[in-house]
């Protein structure tokens, strides 16, 4: 049986092996109830006591305000794209989006469908290499809202600061950096993230709406895709995902095991810098991202050379590092050393980045 291995994909990710190994020994029967979570009806009590609980520790670990509601949703982050048009634009018809990399663009193209859609900033010229600065914000004051990705797993770039967009509400994409550093919810009028980056296996998607901003949803919105319906029914106009939102149970457990979200961010700080400091010190790989503009999640780096990029990445996943090829977009490699990959393989990988350096 071959061992695990240090998987740095950009989703579906790493989970915690602890929860893994709880969810193993809980998987035929829960906590005694003589079946299994995905077997047992979402109205039960069992469930709700799953659901509530999961709700109530996302709460906590990030603060979230009370005027917040927190949402369990299907669909991916992708139908976000739709959903946060369909109930947020009405309100002026107009929105702003900042274009820094490709799922920031596809939301650009969808909310293009529902009012007047502008682009408040991009990052296209150089290759979403950079985060543009606040300076560099052509904002619409009359905008519904202000939307933009916190960080872009396909060019390995992150914001590291929050926009101010005076009184227009952020909108923001927080898929592939949500529980891995503190957040000021309150400076936000909705947060989506999908979860198989950080959270739980691909099925649920949180959203954190101020409940304020529901209920304006424009006519022709499906009944799925309101907020409003979402938020009257506790998430459960239709069946949720229950086996995702029980592992994402488990996850909030095991983040709030080593110390909360500001260990995360201390351990995603260590982890990328690792990276970061032997391919700047490399004289074969290149780093993809500008030096203020890095993602902690997503290490994007290349050689220059397409054929050996390539053979890096089979050698390294012979030396049981996993999908370590770049996105077709972007090409080269990526690492991405979200929450619950190990500081141990991180630590392995820089020292056969620097093998690979040395022998090529």
């Amino acid at each position: 049986m071959k061992e695990r291995v240090y998987n740095f994909s950009a989703g579906p990710s790493m989970l915690p092996l602890e929860v893994l190994q709880r969810a193993a020994s809980e998987i035929t029967n829960y906590n005694g109830s003589g079946m299994s979570v995905m077997e047992m009806s979402h109205r039960s009590k069992v469930f709700d006591e799953i659901f509530q609980r999961a709700k109530a520790k996302l709460r906590t670990l990030m603060a979230v305000p009370e005027e917040y509601e927190i949402l369990f949703l299907q669909g991916g982050a992708s139908t976000q794209f739709s959903m946060v048009p369909l109930n947020l634009i009405g309100r002026t018809g107009r929105a702003d989006y900042a274009i820094t990399g490709n799922f920031a663009n596809i939301a650009f193209k969808e909310a293009k469908k529902y009012g007047i859609v502008r682009q408040a900033c991009s990052s296209a010229d150089q290759g979403h290499t950079y985060i543009p600065g606040q300076a560099e914000l052509n904002l619409d004051p009359g905008a519904s809202y202000f939307y933009y990705c916190a960080n872009n797993t396909i060019y390995g770039t992150e914001w590291h600061y929050v926009p101010d967009t005076g009184a227009v509400p952020l909108v923001c994409d927080m898929s592939s950096d949500i529980l891995s550093a503190p957040v000021d919810v309150s400076r936000y009028g909705l947060i989506l993230a999908g979860a198989q980056k950080n959270m739980a296996p691909a099925g649920v998607t949180v959203v954190i709406i101020r409940r304020d901003l529901a209920g304006h949803e424009l006519p022709i919105t499906p009944l799925m895709l309101s907020y409003q319906t979402m938020i009257d029914k506790d998430s459960m106009y239709n069946t949720p995902p229950c086996w995702c939102i029980y592992m994402l149970g488990l996850v909030l457990d095991w983040v709030e095991e080593q110390g909360g979200v500001a260990a995360m961010e201390a351990n995603r700080k260590k982890k990328a810098g690792l990276l970061y400091d032997v391919i700047d010190s490399s004289r074969l790989f290149t780093a993809h991202a500008r030096p203020d503009s890095r993602s902690y999640m997503n290490v994007t780096f290349r050689t220059g050379d397409d054929a050996l990029d390539a053979r890096f990445v089979a050698e390294a996943a012979q030396a049981g590092f996993t999908n370590l090829k770049g996105h077709r977009l972007s090409g080269g490699m990526r690492a991405s050393v979200y929450n619950a990959v190990p500081l141990e393989g991180v630590e392995k990988l820089a020292d056969f980045i620097r093998k690979f350096d040395r022998d090529n």
